[in-house]
């Protein structure tokens, strides 16, 4: 159920206050603004922690707010009907605005995942009830199967092992080379992120398998998984792409039970959430060659603990969870805000709402 629109206020000149909780540049505040001028637009740029890089949500970590500036933050953070992201992307920050605002109705996470952020939270029935979470599930899908494709690549190709040539200055005998057209890939969770990996592994002629929990067709996807035939599917294929959120039911799914039983050199590629893979049944698989090589923009505990054996592994690629940065990040995300902005006000279903049961 989508909840009513807040209600109006003489301070907001009767229009429901949407207020940018996060350093979104002047240009996109002012495109929501002109796009929806139901609302009233709420931002100061001398609050936000300072972007590092496009799409830096969080903003700097070193940056500290004075009292006073804390104070005016929180006062326009506490007067918000809908929130343009969670108050320095922090779920603490939910909590206290949560209670402190009764006329908050809504809250964009800047995360596909959001779910995680509002599980954090923890907030009570009757807020759950009352203040709607959605996420920007789709907004990252183009640029995941992008690195999906190229992690799947760089393991049909053996880019470890032509680098290790390469710095051994050695002109080795030549080898046989996987070829995408002659391949079976499993997209393990069929989103937004899993759709576009679908898609792009389409086109370039591999077999697409997918899990799947409703049985529903899906474009692009050549034969439909039942999760619960997942290490069945995955034996008989010859990569996977993790795509799933982290929740309960997700954690360590792809754990001993599916990887004991992939065919030597299966290529693993996680663009989800990290927590999806059981790493140390992972470090198992890749020593004894069950996966020939594993390219991760995630990892359970980020940062990477500096002991990890994924590390110093030949056949691992490692990615600092900047797989989906992109300049063009921002503009998706205010373009979904406003597809959603017109169904708030219009007391319509929001997409891409969180299960407050699952958190996903």
């Amino acid at each position: 159920m989508t909840p009513a629109p807040a209600p109006t206020s003489p301070e907001s000149g009767d229009r429901p206050r949407v207020v940018i909780a996060v350093d979104l540049p002047e240009e996109l505040c002012a495109r929501i603004e002109q796009a929806e001028p139901r609302v009233e637009v709420v931002r100061d740029h001398e609050l936000y922690r300072p972007r590092r890089f496009a799409a830096d949500w969080e903003g700097d970590p070193a940056h500290e707010r004075t009292p006073e500036e804390q104070q005016r933050y929180d006062a326009m953070i506490d007067s918000a009907d809908v929130l343009f992201s969670l108050p320095d992307v922090e779920p603490a920050q939910l909590t206290r605005t949560a209670a402190a605002n009764p006329r908050l109705r809504w809250v964009m996470t800047m995360a596909a995942g959001g779910g995680s952020q509002l599980r954090a939270a923890d907030l009570t029935p009757e807020q759950l009830e009352r203040i709607a979470v959605t996420t920007s599930a789709g907004a990252h899908g183009g640029p995941l199967a992008e690195f999906a494709l190229f992690g799947v690549l760089a393991g049909a190709k053996t880019l470890s092992r032509l680098q290790a040539h390469q710095r051994e200055h050695e002109w080795a005998p030549r080898w046989e080379m996987q070829q995408l057209d002659q391949m079976r890939v499993l997209v393990v969770g069929l989103g937004g992120i899993g759709k576009a990996c679908a898609a792009l592994f389409h086109a370039v002629g591999a077999t697409v398998l997918g899990t799947t929990r409703s049985g529903a067709p899906v474009d692009r996807v050549d034969e439909l998984v039942p999760i619960e035939d997942l290490a069945a599917a995955a034996a008989d294929v010859d990569a996977i792409i993790v795509t799933l959120p982290g929740t309960d039911a997700t954690t360590g799914l792809v754990g001993e039970s599916v990887l004991s039983g992939v065919k030597p050199g299966t290529i693993l590629v996680n663009v989800g959430r990290g927590t999806v893979v059981d790493e140390p049944a992972l470090v198992a698989a890749l020593e004894d060659g069950r996966i020939g090589f594993a390219a991760l923009d995630v990892v359970a505990r980020e940062p990477l603990t500096e002991d990890s054996p994924l590390w110093d592994h030949p056949n691992v690629l490692i990615s600092p969870h900047t797989a989906a940065l992109d300049r063009r990040e921002e503009e998706r995300i205010v373009e979904q805000f406003l597809a959603n902005l017109r169904r708030f006000l219009d007391g319509e279903e929001l997409t891409n709402r969180v299960d407050t049961v699952e958190f996903y």
